[in-house]
């Protein structure tokens, strides 16, 4: 089961139906049930790994009350319990990195990056007094299985999000409109973009070595386009069933391909992790605040810790390392020179290094990708659609949904779309909502060539 799967959204229309009839004390047993349901779908029925999942749930149950109870030990309970969780996680990356990824036959519980990340801030935020640990094992379940977001993000925090689940929401019209436009937006990225540009992306990087120029600068803008809009896709689809019920989950991107500096993308780029970055990993190793050497040395152990999260491969390392250095070299240039450059130009040359990044991310290796960034400076032979695996008319589709996403991207500023939509009277809201769905019906990515089951994130 996929965020786009119709078994998904039968789910989720189930549990809205039940949940604002069931008393408002209980309403969290609905989004507990719905969440068990999800993860015992989406795990295949493996109650192995989903008794794997459980117990994790459980240890940090358990240790949150004991870092909470106990003053002297909880620096050492604190520890003990990040060793116990980040555990499984750091064997897998250790395995994949000894065997590269020879030994496929331990598969790990579904959704372990993202809940292992909001376990392990909810033990560090006990320990610094932030919040108090839960006492309702099953309340803490729920925050930690909640369905929209545990295979795929936002991460987000304790304090954000348990008062949400544990209430009752009364039902509101409008929030529930928001979450449906949501919904539909998520699946226009999905199918209109992210799975076309697929197709083109997929054919380059995986037959890397039969291009050059053009052929690998198509691919490379067009993987950063499929990157963002399949995880803005599938992180937008979780905030709007989460608005079904009354549930406003953080934002994870804000228009990060129109940052001015590789410092301004991280603050828009995957904010969930971004955030928990610097919060549990930069700031406990002392931040900014010991000198410059030690700063710079931070911002390397930091974006060395979120290329391990993305998988377990030197390239990860080195796209880590490679925005570390962009940030301190970027650090270097004195302020006054950067405001006298034309923002649009900061902006051009910030989105050129992120895709640079980029295809260090997405290659079949780091070899791999030192021959396609050797391979955007040597000419190439015109270009043509059927060596991509792609036509004029899925492009021509691809060019204008891109062109509608960055003129929504440009539109928006303190407001977004949907909330400028909803101001409309009925008949707009609807004739637009409804427009969408035919477009997304028409001219969506499916069949022979496409992959609509599978967000790239759900891979990490």
């Amino acid at each position: 089961m996929s965020y786009t799967s119709p078994a998904y959204f039968v789910l989720a229309a189930v549990l809205f139906a039940f949940y604002y009839v069931i008393p408002k004390r209980y309403r969290y047993l609905d989004l507990l049930a719905g969440s068990a349901m999800f993860y015992y779908l989406v795990s295949g029925g493996n109650l192995l790994l989903i008794g794997f999942f459980l117990l994790t749930v459980l240890f940090a149950f358990v240790m949150g009350i004991m870092i909470e109870q106990n003053g002297k030990q909880r620096t050492f309970l604190h520890i003990a319990g990040w060793t116990v969780l980040l555990a499984p996680l750091l064997v897998n990356r250790t395995r994949d990195f000894l065997l590269h990824g020879a030994w496929n036959s331990w598969i790990l519980p579904v959704g372990i990056s993202f809940y292992t990340m909001q376990l392990c801030a909810y033990l560090s935020d006990i320990a610094h007094g932030k919040i108090k640990a839960q006492r309702s094992f099953l309340r803490f379940l729920l925050f930690a299985s909640f369905f929209p977001q545990i295979i795929q993000g936002p991460i987000p925090r304790y304090e954000q999000l348990a008062a949400q689940l544990e209430e009752g929401h009364d039902f509101d019209e409008r929030t529930a409109e928001k979450g449906f436009c949501l919904i539909l937006w998520g699946a226009f990225l999905k199918f209109m973009i992210a799975d076309h540009a697929a197709v083109v992306v997929n054919a380059v990087f995986d037959h890397y070595a039969e291009y050059t120029g053009r052929y690998v600068w198509l691919a490379a803008v067009l993987y950063s386009i499929q990157l963002y809009a399949d995880f803005l896709s599938c992180t937008t689809i979780s905030q709007g069933v989460s608005l079904l019920f009354g549930i406003r989950l953080s934002g994870n991107f804000d228009h990060p391909y129109f940052s001015v500096s590789i410092r301004d993308f991280w603050r828009r780029w995957h904010i969930s992790l971004s955030s928990w970055l610097r919060d549990y990993v930069y700031i406990p190793l002392g931040g900014s605040r010991k000198g410059n050497i030690r700063k710079y040395a931070n911002l390397c152990l930091t974006f060395l810790v979120s290329g391990l999260w993305h998988g377990g491969a030197v390239q990860y390392l080195a796209w880590g390392l490679y925005h570390a250095f962009l940030q301190i070299m970027g650090s270097l240039v004195p302020k006054g020179i950067t405001a006298k450059v034309p923002r649009v130009l900061q902006i051009i040359k910030t989105d050129l290094l992120v895709m640079a990044g980029w295809i260090i991310f997405r290659a079949q290796g780091l070899r791999a990708s030192l021959t396609m960034l050797k391979g955007l400076f040597q000419r190439s032979y015109s270009l043509n659609w059927t060596m991509l695996g792609t036509d004029g008319y899925d492009m021509t589709v691809l060019l204008i949904s891109v062109i509608i996403l960055f003129a929504v991207s440009f539109l928006q500023g303190k407001e977004s779309i949907s909330d400028r939509l909803l101001r409309q009277n009925i008949v707009i809201r609807w004739t637009a909502c409804i427009s969408l769905i035919f477009v997304i019906v028409i001219f969506g990515a499916y069949g022979s060539g496409f992959n609509a089951s599978d967000f790239i994130y759900g891979g990490f």
